[in-house]
């Protein structure tokens, strides 16, 4: 059995048997780099992702693609910048009690369902909330 073994494992197969070790643990260690550099961009706390992989190889690594957060940190801060630039600019429109439909502050009636959203000035005929006394365009006193 040691003379087999001898035959077959000659210095050229142990010098590739040695390489492909060193193949192994080089991925294994740049498996760990990738996990704390993509966790970091992800904006996730990277030393216990690290913890898994370097306990559990190829299932730590597995396990992070599956369990790492959807999306990178800059893209959700962009999406938060851009969910607040539309809140502001809907801030400058109305909704109209009926329907729902997105208005603009001064239409005095929905485009979509008719209703009356707003009073009209009786004097200037600008459009007016329904809580003011005053027109605030001409002074004229609201009943």
């Amino acid at each position: 059995m040691q003379d087999l073994l001898e035959q077959i494992l000659t210095p050229e197969v142990k010098m590739v048997l040695y390489l492909m070790l060193a193949c192994v643990v080089m991925l294994y260690l740049l498996s760990i780099v990738y996990v704390i550099r993509d966790a970091q961009r992800r904006g996730a706390e990277p030393w216990w992702l690290w913890g898994i992989i370097s306990v559990i190889p190829v299932v730590g690594l597995l396990a992070y693609v599956i369990l790492r957060p959807s999306s990178y940190l800059v893209d959700r801060e962009e999406q938060d910048l851009d969910i607040a630039l539309r809140e502001h600019q809907l801030s400058h429109y109305g909704i109209c009690p009926k329907c729902g439909t997105p208005i603009d502050r001064d239409f005095i009636v929905c485009p979509i369902c008719n209703t009356q959203v707003r009073n009209v000035c009786p004097t200037c005929h600008r459009p007016l909330n329904a809580d003011w006394k005053v027109c605030p365009y001409c002074r004229t006193r609201i009943q």
